[in-house]
């Protein structure tokens, strides 16, 4: 059992760390790395330490037999890995799963680094795109923006090596978030529309319906003059989106959309844009939300609370930005906090 400090000391060693005075010991980040979302190297201030060299030509082609054992099965391992991880990232949020995220990349990009003719490559690099822009999503979420950015440059070196326009798009429009969350809206809205580009006529029309629906968002964020561009891209999202209830995409598991999530959609982007309709396709996708859907439905409490002030209804607003939070809580969430800490400040 770890026996912790008590609260005065624990302050001090606080105070050395954050000023580099004290190293923080493997007992102290084994229990900070889940709480932060850090990885080792992020939460101790250095990297980590280098894999160990390839000891020679023997060692070597152990390493490249070794992946001849890498086939379709293993490969469908690799990728239940990454929709376990998925799912525990919905339901809990992603800063307990820096760790197990950081070794299941690594041991794809080890399977794939030894793996040598393009029909065995293909298939490892197919999984290492998926994984590596889950992992940048949840890195984006817990704040850590510059391993956010590598991990979908990583997603996408494996997409277009594993020749899935897809997954390229889907990881081009998601880094767009980042630009967009580093200030820079505009750009975000290019990439994402280079992504629809890239993917052209390869992509399902449900990952379509998808970047559309992104590009709306990310419109409705880089400002007023936008405002007519975020409205045609919410219409194109409607029309191509197939119908039904069901919302995941066969052909790209990452994707969730049906009109219940498109209607959340459409009520962000409005409330962003300040517009009156915002509220009634808000309450809309707040009935039809998956429980399970732990992080959407923080964002969604923050969309009605942004939409209720445009309103100048700051009672409604204050109690769905208090649902926000604890929402936000029990997920580790900084993207949403730090939303729901600026929301705050306009009450």
């Amino acid at each position: 059992m770890l026996e912790v400090p008590a609260t005065a000391s624990l302050r001090v060693y606080v105070s050395e760390w954050e000023n580099g005075k004290r190293k923080i010991s493997a007992r102290f980040a084994a229990i900070l790395r889940p709480l932060l979302g850090l990885t080792d190297g992020e939460l101790r201030g250095g990297a980590t330490a280098d894999p160990p060299q390839v000891g020679g030509y023997d060692e070597l082609l152990i390493r490249i037999d070794s992946s001849r054992s890498v086939g379709l099965d293993m490969v469908k391992t690799f990728m239940d890995q990454t929709e376990l991880f998925r799912t525990m990232d919905r339901q809990m949020g992603a800063a307990g799963l820096v760790d197990q995220m950081t070794g299941h990349l690594a041991r794809l990009e080890d399977a794939l680094t030894f793996a040598i003719l393009p029909d065995s490559r293909r298939p490892v690099a197919q999984a290492l795109a998926g994984a590596a822009t889950l992992a940048a999503w949840q890195a984006l979420d817990a704040g850590a923006v510059e391993r956010a950015w590598r991990n979908y440059d990583l997603g996408k070196r494996a997409a277009q090596e594993a020749e899935e326009p897809m997954y390229l798009a889907h990881a081009m429009a998601e880094q767009a978030y980042v630009l967009n969350e580093a200030g820079r809206p505009e750009t975000a809205v290019a990439l994402v529309r280079e992504a629809r580009r890239v993917g052209g006529g390869r992509m399902s029309p449900r990952l379509q319906a998808w970047l559309y629906a992104a590009e709306a968002e990310l419109c409705a964020k880089a400002g007023a003059g936008y405002a007519d561009d975020c409205r045609r891209a919410l219409d194109q999202a409607a029309s191509i989106l197939p119908p039904g209830q069901d919302a995941r995409d066969p052909d790209m598991l990452s994707i969730f959309l049906n009109s219940g999530h498109l209607t959340r959609w459409r009520g962000n982007a409005l409330a962003l844009l300040g517009d009156d309709d915002a509220v009634g396709s808000l309450y809309e996708a707040l009935d039809s939300l998956d429980a399970t859907f732990i992080r959407a439905e923080s964002g969604l409490r923050s969309d009605l609370a942004q939409a209720h002030l445009a309103r100048g209804e700051y009672d409604q607003a204050q109690e769905h930005l208090r649902k926000a939070r604890l929402l936000a809580s029990r997920t580790g969430s900084v993207r949403q906090r730090r939303r729901i800490d600026q929301l705050t400040q306009s009450l």
